[in-house]
């Protein structure tokens, strides 16, 4: 879908999109377009249900007085919470109820609102972010699919007073889209395209923004002593990898530190020996979404033009089941010299993050680390689909990454770490084992991470619940979701730039 932006004029085809406040209280436009229409949009509210709030979009069709197609009126909300977050939401609801309507193009008409927290032209930037989020569409193998039952909608004109602002305000908005769709795109490909050699093949289009892209192989992984990341995907004919990507947007500042991002990727995920059910494991390809996550924000960082530094380090496996696979009851050791008794072969993600974490620290001593992981199943029964888990030992850091999660609506639920925790997780045979008991498993996969954490500020974000949906959500359609990505340049953005 094209997006752009114009002055306000009366559009004289396609749909016209205008706003109501909650309380049905018509914005400027949509005032003028209801008086240009002899109260169309008047008459369409007295027998409607339509409040003005995050229902449904109430659309007048063929409405007389104008050549346009349609009036699309979309609810806005409270004047006082239309801040950034709720203005995605908005364009998301746009896209989303135009999207199978028939209309090619539409033209949103963007006031002020008074008592807003933000500016006509950051609403009107929102909005268009909002949209092109909510826009996306996986189908590059849908070959029969006929053009009706496709998304209509291809272009969106965003109308405002201040274009010139409108413009430099959604700048970065559509670079950070980019690395939205960047990771919903990998995330949504099969584990037979997107393993970890593709993986790496589709990240070395970043160098084309400036980021550094380093990969290192088995034999590589081997000498640095990786035997936690490399038991997990030695049962794989697919080698593993570990990707190092740099940003390097501060070169000159006083504290040249990074900040270290570390994705778990594991491209596919049978569970190992400990197989998982056949039911739903075709899902399993989404489980390299912390790895996808890191990639998206460096696009975003870089997009931007981000004066930070920053390092993502994911690392990339295939866990599959097979002769040479690694068993239960294996003992390996891992960067860190630490010895890891493997309980589970399906609690591999924590076996491949400890092993990244390690290196980031040892290589490029951070001023901080955040990892992102679909870690544990456990997290989902806890936080369901509205919150990913926030596990931190620092109350600064974790503070930071929670209020970015508000501003954003990408929420966070800060879990707790503790020494009796840690206690499930001592095994008989080696320093650590990688299960506990049936109890606490998101809280002792964190655990576990910690071990290999040195005095670093550390953050780690169980994204299980959140990296995939089963139904459509605000600014996602059903699928993958590029969970994390507009979180973490949030974070950066208002706490490490500059």
């Amino acid at each position: 879908m094209k997006t752009s932006f114009t002055k306000p004029e009366t559009p004289k085809s396609g749909a016209i999109v205008v706003g109501a406040l909650e309380g049905r209280r018509l914005t400027p436009s949509a005032t003028a377009i209801d008086k240009a229409t002899g109260g169309a949009i008047s008459r369409a509210l007295s027998t409607s249900r339509f409040k003005g709030g995050s229902e449904e979009p109430l659309s007048i069709l063929s409405p007389a007085g104008l050549k346009a197609g349609r009036i699309v009126l979309v609810g806005l909300g409270k004047a006082e919470k239309l801040d950034a977050s709720a203005a995605q939401a908005v364009g998301a609801r746009i896209a989303s109820h135009l999207a199978g309507s028939g209309e090619q193009e539409a033209s949103v008409m963007v006031d002020q609102i008074a008592g807003a927290p933000i500016g006509a032209a950051a609403i009107a930037a929102n909005i268009a972010c909002g949209a092109q989020l909510r826009a996306y569409r996986f189908d590059r193998h849908r070959t029969k699919e006929k053009p009706e039952e496709k998304p209509s909608l291809k272009k969106l004109t965003v109308m405002v007073a201040d274009v010139g602002e409108a413009k430099r305000l959604y700048a970065p908005l559509d670079k950070l889209v980019d690395g939205v769709v960047f990771a919903r795109d990998l995330v949504s490909e099969p584990g037979n395209i997107i393993y970890p050699e593709t993986f790496v093949a589709e990240a070395q289009r970043l160098k084309q923004l400036g980021i550094g892209v380093e990969v290192l192989g088995v034999k590589e992984m081997k000498k640095l002593g990786m035997g936690a990341l490399l038991g997990v995907g030695q049962g794989s004919v697919q080698d593993s990898r570990l990707l190092v990507l740099r940003w390097e947007g501060a070169p000159r500042a006083k504290d040249k530190r990074p900040i270290a991002l570390v994705g778990k990727g594991v491209t596919f995920d049978t569970g190992g020996i400990s197989i998982k059910p056949a039911a739903g494991m075709e899902e399993m390809k989404w489980d390299m979404a912390g790895a996808a996550a890191v990639a998206g924000t460096m696009i975003a960082l870089a997009g931007r033009k981000a004066k930070v530094n920053v390092i993502g380090v994911s690392a990339l496996v295939e866990n599959m089941p097979s002769g040479s696979a690694q068993r239960p009851g294996d003992i390996v050791t891992s960067m860190s010299g630490q010895t890891i008794e493997v309980m589970n072969t399906d609690a591999e993600g924590r076996l491949v993050l400890a092993d990244a974490l390690w290196y980031a620290q040892d290589r490029f001593k951070p001023r901080l680390i955040v990892d992102l992981a679909t870690l544990t199943g456990a997290i989902v029964t806890a936080l369901g689909n509205v919150h990913a888990g926030l596990f931190a030992n620092d109350d600064s850091l974790a503070d930071q990454l929670l209020a970015a999660g508000r501003k954003t609506g990408e929420l966070l639920w800060r879990m707790p770490l503790a020494d009796e925790y840690d206690r499930l997780i001592k095994s008989d045979a080696a320093d650590v084992k990688n299960l506990g008991d049936r109890t606490a498993g998101s809280i002792t996969a964190a655990q576990f991470l910690q071990r290999f954490v040195k005095d670093t500020p550390w953050a780690h974000l169980d994204i299980a619940g959140m990296a995939w949906s089963s139904k459509d959500k605000p600014l996602a359609a059903k699928g993958a979701t590029g969970f994390g990505i507009r979180l973490l340049d949030r974070f950066i953005a208002d706490n490490y730039e500059g």
